[in-house]
């Protein structure tokens, strides 16, 4: 079997494996205040352009937005995500298990739009009865989105001016952050990101790290006692080293994106196949993740050699379904791929 299900089938990049066997028996003190974490603290902050910037290491992306959302949110306030959005589909309520509510806003793409953020606060704010509903604190997007799809400049630009406007802070789920700003039709940079937000993080787990995400705090009145809140929600790795060595390697002469590009290069290849073969897709995706619509039938066949994500029901007998490129996803692989779609049509 060839597995294409997602993008962290892997284990590591080999040169943070090197590293953690080449640092494996030095003693380091505990808790991410080890010289490895504040290398990679530098590093990341002199990416992103932010020297003021806190940037904190956590292992998994579930374990972050809720230790984000939890530390930003009063006990009496809810999210805004899109209804597809990862906290509200993929994380067994795990926000709602911190005393929260993830306030769903519809969308057909992944993306919410600054109108809805804003209508919906006015909506809560001047209903009579605002003090009987959960207040909107904060707002949620992923960068790229579930779909794969992204924020193009102008977007993200505005609905920051919104989550200004409204008082609330935007919080951005980088889970695929390096897939998402490494494709063709992104028009954003790492600075720029960085100043469209209140909070953000770059993900490790899906982009050559064994595990972890980089949270980077930007906005002043987030930054207080958000380690507290890492400790009480089990963050805080007590090894903190083995996270600030993987994001000080992935840091190092441009790996992580470097990785990322090869990611997307891949997918490209990978829509091509679907493309050229005469299938739809379920989103026009530019980044690492493809949704092509087939048949159940042809899937029972392709299914047989190769891995994939089953996403949703198209109608009666086709289905769309996910396949990923990493940073570790070969030509060899995608080549056999081809093989197996093109054998479906003789």
């Amino acid at each position: 079997m060839i597995y294409f299900n997602s993008d962290y089938l892997e284990g590591a990049h080999p040169a943070i494996m090197e590293r953690l066997m080449q640092t494996n028996m030095e003693q380091t003190v505990g808790y991410g205040e080890d010289e490895y974490c504040a290398a990679a603290r530098e590093k990341i902050k002199a990416a992103c352009q932010a020297p003021d910037a806190d940037v904190h290491f956590l292992v998994g992306g579930t374990l972050t937005n809720t230790t984000v959302i939890a530390s930003v949110l009063r006990p009496y306030q809810g999210v805004l995500s899109a209804t597809s959005g990862h906290i509200n589909c993929h994380e067994t309520g795990a926000i709602e298990s911190s005393g929260h509510k993830v306030l769903t806003l519809p969308t057909d793409n992944g993306k919410i739009t600054a109108k809805q953020v804003e209508d919906y606060y006015n909506w809560h704010h001047f209903s009579p009865d605002y003090e009987h509903m959960v207040m909107p604190g904060m707002v949620y997007i992923s960068l790229p989105t579930e779909g794969g799809t992204l924020y193009s400049k102008a977007e993200l630009t505005e609905l920051y001016e919104v989550c200004k406007k409204c008082s609330l802070p935007l919080f951005i789920d980088g889970a695929r952050l390096g897939y998402g700003l490494t494709c063709d039709d992104c028009d954003l940079t790492l600075p720029e990101v960085a100043r469209l937000c209140d909070i953000f993080y770059i993900g490790g787990n899906k982009v050559g790290a064994l595990f972890g995400e980089a949270v980077v705090v930007m906005n002043p009145a987030l930054k207080k006692d958000f380690r507290f809140m890492m400790k009480q929600r089990g963050g805080m790795l007590a090894k903190g080293r083995l996270l600030g060595l993987q994001f000080d390697t992935l840091f190092t002469d441009d790996l992580y994106f470097k990785i990322s590009r090869h990611a997307n290069e891949m997918a490209k290849k990978i829509h091509a196949i679907f493309e050229d073969n005469g299938y739809p897709f379920f989103f026009n995706s530019p980044t690492n993740q493809q949704y092509p619509i087939m048949s159940d039938a042809e899937l029972a066949v392709l299914g047989k050699e190769f891995g994939y994500e089953y996403w949703e029901r198209v109608d009666e007998t086709h289905s769309a379904i996910r396949f990923a490129a990493s940073w570790a996803t070969t030509e060899e692989n995608v080549a056999a791929l081809r093989k197996g779609v093109e054998a479906l049509k003789k």
